[in-house]
């Protein structure tokens, strides 16, 4: 028993992934310029009770891809993340840092993520480890 007791208590203390420097600071003030391209765009769906609306929307501007919250607004939640995910769940992702504040948000893609591998934008709170948005990426045809 004691064991067992030794184990969830060490859980507790270490179990939260700890932030790093990039999910540390509210990104997601930049801006998309007026020659990028719209290449993917997704509609965020709610989970588990709580309430959002918006698109998230790739542009690529450049050799670089941005990420584009536009219309955005969402429950309030601590520690809110966003990610790009292999799938619908936080399993696999790349975090793009915290979440900002506003309707329009914008944050840099890292060099070299296929939205093909990557199709999935989510709205994750990492301290509780609870999905609060989805959107799955959709190609836009050109």
């Amino acid at each position: 028993m004691r064991k067992i007791l030794t184990v969830i208590t060490i859980f507790m203390f270490f179990g939260c992934e700890s932030e790093g420097e990039l999910t540390r600071e509210k990104i997601g003030s930049g801006q998309v310029s007026s020659e990028a391209t719209l290449r993917f765009m997704g509609i965020f769906e709610p989970e588990a009770g709580n309430k959002v609306t918006g698109t998230a929307n790739i542009y690529k501007e450049g050799d670089h891809y941005k990420l584009s919250l536009k219309d955005f607004s969402i429950s309030s939640g601590p520690d809110l993340k966003v990610y790009l995910s292999k799938t619908n769940r936080p399993d696999s992702f790349i975090n793009l840092g915290s979440l900002g504040s506003g309707t329009s948000q914008t944050y840099t893609v890292p060099e070299g993520v296929s939205f093909a591998t990557y199709p999935y934008v989510l709205i994750h709170c990492q301290q509780f480890n609870h999905l609060f948005a989805t959107a799955a990426l959709k190609s836009n045809s050109l």
